[in-house]
């Protein structure tokens, strides 16, 4: 396992993380199960945890609570907080009221007096800059949340946040946690950029591109991955997005056989290996897929195979647009276009 530094806080945290988001019923994980990855994971060299609130609708924190029981000072343990907890409309967003009760029922579920890092899941554009830093100021001064970041923030938001902390002199944020994978690179347009400049800590998601890039999805196959089950369209070849993505893939099967690498191991290289990338969050819902998601943590991929990469697919493109979680809200909701 490698370890770098988490932006400029000094805390060195594995090049690979475990995302915790598989948990529970979302990936129908069982407590033993979610134990058994966690014990793997620190076996392995993984340091930092990530999860969220909304998984499970809280059961993912729990479980995570649960497994890491007598070995908190060891890890770096990350949640998130922004989506929806239910129906009741302030039970959400990133407002004061919300973000100092909804950090202590994270609290209560994990079983820790305070978390690593606290991240925002989501821009909530009914809150204002100043509202939410200066709620996540106090949260750390009061010891309760050692540092805390952003999740899926497109780049404009990461410099508006990063003024509204000098403006106002707030703590700012200290990581951003995006999407990132060989087939969605719009990131590196805008957001890692941005990233390096401020010297921001990145932990992408879904760098195995919802199970595009485990191996598990190829040409002539029926895609029966547990991702598809939850969201068909995705994976309905059917769909031009789709099939440039399934094309993408059999070209990239050809170029991780030519280097002797799985896809995964691929995959996860490359991720990593851009400058800006402090860690890749890796989501396992089995022990089995986890062996197969170690097996990249030294995998450093040589500058002939991230050039085949880039000819596959361009730098900064995303092969699904249509599926990014950064668009601002005008562009989802005609209401907000309209005078």
């Amino acid at each position: 396992m490698q370890y770098r530094t988490l932006g400029r806080t000094g805390v060195q945290v594995s090049t690979l993380a475990l995302g915790a988001m598989n948990f529970g019923r979302i990936g129908r994980t069982t407590q033993d199960e979610a134990t058994a990855i966690v014990d793997a994971a620190l076996g392995g060299g993984i340091n930092l945890i990530d999860t969220a609130d909304m998984y499970g609708d809280g059961e993912s924190e729990e479980m995570v609570g649960k497994a890491i029981a007598g070995r908190r000072d060891d890890i770096v343990l990350a949640t998130k907080a922004g989506m929806p907890m239910g129906d009741e409309r302030n039970h959400r967003g990133s407002s004061r009221r919300w973000l100092v009760t909804e950090l202590d029922n994270s609290l209560r579920r994990l079983g820790v007096d305070h978390v690593d890092l606290y991240q925002i899941h989501r821009w909530d554009p009914g809150a204002g800059d100043e509202e939410t830093l200066s709620a996540l100021t106090d949260l750390q001064r009061a010891g309760k949340i050692r540092y805390f970041g952003s999740s899926t923030f497109p780049a404009y938001r990461l410099v508006q946040a990063r003024w509204a902390a000098r403006e106002h002199h707030l703590r700012p944020y200290v990581t951003e946690q995006p999407s990132y994978s060989i087939l969605q690179r719009g990131i590196e347009t805008h957001v890692l950029p941005v990233a390096e400049q401020y010297g921001l800590g990145v932990l992408v998601w879904s760098p195995l591109a919802s199970g595009w890039l485990s191996g598990a999805v190829r040409a002539g196959r029926e895609i029966t991955t547990s991702r598809s089950t939850l969201m068909p369209q995705r994976f309905d070849t059917t769909i031009p997005a789709n099939r440039a993505r399934l094309d993408a893939v059999e070209k990239l099967a050809e170029v991780a056989d030519g280097a002797g690498l799985t896809m995964i191991q691929l995959a996860l290289g490359f991720v990593t290996a851009h400058p800006a990338v402090t860690s890749a969050l890796i989501g396992p819902r089995t022990p089995d897929h986890l062996d197969a998601q170690l097996a990249a943590a030294d995998t450093v991929l040589p500058a002939d195979v991230l050039d085949a990469i880039d000819a596959i697919v361009a730098p900064g493109t995303d092969l699904a647009a249509h599926e990014k979680f950064d668009t601002p809200p005008a562009l989802l909701d005609p209401s907000l276009r309209r005078r």
